[in-house]
């Protein structure tokens, strides 16, 4: 089963999101409001699923829980400038 979450949060990270929220109180434990969570849906998915297991299984983000929050933010600045690198090559 945990081989099937992390497969979805690399692959569907929205989608691990809502299902995430909708059968647990995972990411509700990590944030105390509602607005962090649904920013990060929609902006950075993958730092939202970070943030939320570090501050579950460890308590903070400091350590090998930093590394892993540092490398999200960065997947997440990926995604956005893939975005822009392809719609560059289509105007060519």
């Amino acid at each position: 089963m945990p081989c099937i979450i992390i497969i979805a949060l690399l692959g569907l990270p929205r989608l691990a999101i809502v299902l995430t929220v909708l059968f647990s109180d995972y990411i509700g434990q990590a944030y105390q409001t509602t607005m962090w969570p649904l920013l990060g849906f929609f902006f950075a998915p993958f730092t939202t699923l970070a943030y939320a297991g570090a501050i579950n299984e460890h308590g903070s983000v400091d350590g090998l829980w930093l590394i892993v929050v540092i490398i999200a933010v960065l997947a997440d600045l990926g995604v956005f400038g893939g975005a822009g690198a392809s719609g560059k090559s289509l105007r060519e």
